[in-house]
């Protein structure tokens, strides 16, 4: 993770490497860059600290990760921090007294710092005009937004864009072009490689180590291409309907390819494991995956670990057929891309011809509870709770439910069920994502 130092003297917080070099005695340092800015701090104009990876640590109650991936979603755009902390299960003053302890922010202080900090990098690199960048990064008017980009950085967004420097900017060939930042190491072959056996046919495809699937926002459809960047970046190319609110399609497709939560304590605890340890040091940078959609990958577990299903290629086949009978039809994409992956709605009143019985049942009940709001597949639903909801529903195996949970962000989900991993406690989401790259090169 990515640790800020402030220098109580200047009033400027750095990232680790900047040239920089205060007395000892000066420094502050601070988990997240949003607290160094509530206490007042600006960022600094030689290692511009909002460029790097601003992820939270694993070490952080599981709830105030949860929180987090809410604020990501979006959440906090239309709603407050009651709204935030009902979602959770708690008061608004709970909630931010959570966030204050373990990350020395409140979560309305959090989500302006990301939008902002989102903003500098779209008046960096691209060339969107001001009013596009200010409800691309989910501001509600322009007047909010000058007035954030004054209180974190000092300049109004004209004058920042004024400073960028030439090589910030990247040349688009149709599309937003923008850095998804990390901190290495980052293995993204194991990702991509996961990414490809798990594709949705027709919605996801891997070609030549670049991800692309299509996407639907308020019904307009788009498309995703992510690729290899540079040492400490992914690129990825964003074929949008519209820029308003690109930031929540940037931090879904981050959260999509594990770029939200970097796993330094987990790795820590596993790297001693006789079994996952020596995984870890060959393989330091593998990351657990999210998701694009919560019920697009419910589908995809189910249907890929029905009981009824015996091969990787039958549950292709389902998928195929489910995208394709409640999918919308999207054409001249190549690369495989054919439709955008249908709502819970379409898919619990399909036919769904050619799908075998007993597994369009099972799809159509899931489809039909999620559609019915009986079944949340939010980030901030408990493991036990969102398994046991999942299995009431018949077909769906223990192990589907686990894949879920994985990559809907529960770091204890465990798909492995036939491993010892007891011990893996409550990193087996990792430590599954482990053995799975170690399988795939065996």
């Amino acid at each position: 993770m990515t640790t800020y130092s402030a220098v109580r003297t200047t009033g400027i917080y750095c990232r680790p490497g900047c040239g920089a070099k205060p007395l000892a005695e000066n420094v502050r340092t601070f988990e997240v860059a949003a607290a160094a800015e509530a206490e007042g701090y600006r960022a600094c104009l030689r290692c511009r600290p909002y460029r790097v990876a601003g992820t939270v640590a694993d070490d952080a109650p599981e709830l105030v990760c949860r929180a987090v991936q809410l604020i990501i979603s979006g959440v906090l755009d239309a709603a407050d921090e009651t709204a935030l902390g009902a979602q959770l299960g708690m008061s608004a003053r709970h909630l931010r007294r959570l966030f204050n302890d373990h990350l020395g922010v409140t979560p309305d202080q959090f989500a302006r710092s990301r939008r902002a900090h989102f903003a500098r990098r779209l008046l960096d690199d691209s060339e969107l005009t001001i009013a596009d960048i200010a409800f691309a990064s989910g501001f509600g008017s322009l007047r909010q937004f000058n007035r954030a980009m004054r209180e974190v950085f000092r300049a109004t967004p004209r004058e920042l864009r004024e400073r960028r420097r030439r090589s910030d900017r990247l040349a688009a060939d149709g599309g937003l072009v923008l850095r998804m930042p990390y901190s290495p190491p980052y293995d993204w072959d194991a990702m991509t490689a996961f990414l490809a056996r798990n594709a949705v046919p027709g919605v996801e495809s891997v070609v030549d180590g670049v991800y692309r699937r299509t996407i639907a926002l308020d019904g307009d459809l788009g498309m995703l291409e992510i690729g290899p960047g540079g040492v400490d970046h992914l690129l990825l190319k964003a074929h949008l309907p519209y820029w308003e609110g690109a930031i929540h399609v940037v931090e879904r497709a981050g959260c999509l390819v594990g770029l939200t939560t970097e796993p330094i304590l987990a790795t820590a605890q596993l790297a001693g494991d006789p079994v996952i340890g020596p995984l870890i040091k060959a393989r330091p940078g593998v990351r657990v995956p999210g998701a694009w959609g919560p019920f697009e990958v419910a589908i995809q577990a189910v249907v890929t670990h029905h009981p009824a299903l015996m091969t990787p290629a039958m549950g292709a086949e389902v998928l195929r057929r489910v995208v394709e009978g409640a999918g919308v039809v999207v054409s001249g994409l190549g690369f495989g891309l054919t439709h955008a992956f249908p709502s819970a709605e379409a898919v619990a009143g399909a036919e769904l011809y050619g799908v075998p019985e007993e597994v369009g049942r099972t799809v159509r009940a899931l489809a039909g509870e999620v559609a019915e709001g009986n079944l949340s597949l939010a980030a901030c639903a408990p493991l036990e709770e969102l398994t046991g909801a999942l299995l009431a529903i018949d077909g769906v195996s223990e192990t589907a439910a686990q894949w879920i949970a994985l990559r809907l962000g529960a770091r204890d989900a465990s798909p492995k069920t036939k491993e010892p991993n007891e011990e893996w406690r409550p990193w087996r989401a990792l430590a599954t994502m482990q053995l799975e790259a170690a399988e795939q090169t065996a």
